[in-house]
């Protein structure tokens, strides 16, 4: 029986290409081991991926010994690609997600109409709900469903331990978007008084730092009581109108992620890249949008 007393041993990898923190997460007792949100590089300007960033995750599982069961994504990335699929092909780790993950799929292939892919679920291994619970060793993987950033968000608890995403920055950056299709204010600062209902001593691993201007160092680990505390955006006394109103003001001077749509194509695909031609070349999509003053054929 999983002995959630225990508390895990996190160890995390920054990307500072896409400043994504991939964490590496086991129980100490058995050395059974989870990725939360691994990176697959990707250069956009000459279309090059490469492994590099998950070998060095996955040389540290084997160099401590660890047996590796689960890829646990917190939802489909639009700022990098996932290197899952690349981990279940080299390990056999299961793919976990949200259930509402299918939301996501809907929206996306029909976007970049994405014939061959499914949106059941069925790319990834495991469909997690509110409430489950998936065993890790003598650890236990507790799900909270946490949209708001988008539908599919899920925050996973381990120990005494919880793995956010993209639903909350370190203190003094904030919280995430709302903008992005599904995406909602109101949803989202009610997610995060969820997760800040945990107990005030949990430690949260969040899944990017941006560095404001008052900081230089990278950090990823905080704690329930610090965000409740000092969160810029949502700390204690600040009430789901004024969060909303913030959020949405905010939202309207951001740009679009710099890899957000080769991201979302493989990303629904559970990080697995679009079949080969018969050539044996595999292409992303790249839809255009046509601002208010352009027309179709009137580009010179």
């Amino acid at each position: 029986m999983p002995r959630p007393n225990q508390n895990p041993h996190v160890q995390t990898f920054f990307d500072p290409a896409t400043f994504t923190a991939t964490h590496l997460v086991s129980d100490p007792a058995t050395g059974v081991a989870a990725i939360v949100d691994p990176v697959l590089d990707f250069e956009p300007k000459s279309g090059t991926l490469s492994t590099a960033s998950v070998e060095v995750v996955l040389q540290a599982v084997a160099e401590q010994g660890l047996r590796l069961a689960y890829v646990l994504e917190t939802h489909a990335h639009a700022d990098h690609l996932s290197a899952a699929d690349h981990i279940r092909h080299r390990t056999g780790a299961r793919i976990a997600i949200g259930r509402h993950i299918t939301a996501v799929q809907h929206v996306f292939a029909d976007l970049f109409e994405l014939d061959d892919v499914p949106t059941d679920g069925s790319q990834f291994d495991l469909l997690l709900n509110e409430g489950d619970q998936v065993p890790l060793g003598d650890l236990s993987i507790g799900v909270l469903y946490t949209p708001g950033y988008t539908p599919a968000c899920s925050t996973y608890l381990i120990g005494d331990a919880a793995f956010v995403g993209d639903t909350l920055f370190m203190p003094d950056y904030g919280t995430a978007r709302t903008d992005f299709p599904g995406g909602d204010a109101a949803t989202l600062y009610r997610s995060i008084r969820k997760i800040l209902a945990l107990p005030p001593q949990t430690r949260l691993f969040v899944g990017h730092d941006y560095l404001p201007a008052t900081r230089t160092a990278y950090r990823w680990e905080t704690t329930v009581a610090a965000e409740a505390a000092d969160n810029v955006h949502v700390h204690d006394g600040v009430n789901e109108a004024a969060f909303v109103s913030m959020r949405e003001a905010r939202d309207r001077t951001l740009a679009a992620p710099t890899l957000i749509l080769p991201s979302l194509q493989v990303n629904i695909r559970a990080g697995a890249l679009p079949p080969a031609t018969t050539a044996g070349h595999i292409f992303l999509k790249l839809p255009i949008t046509f601002s208010s003053d352009a027309k179709p054929g009137t580009a010179t």
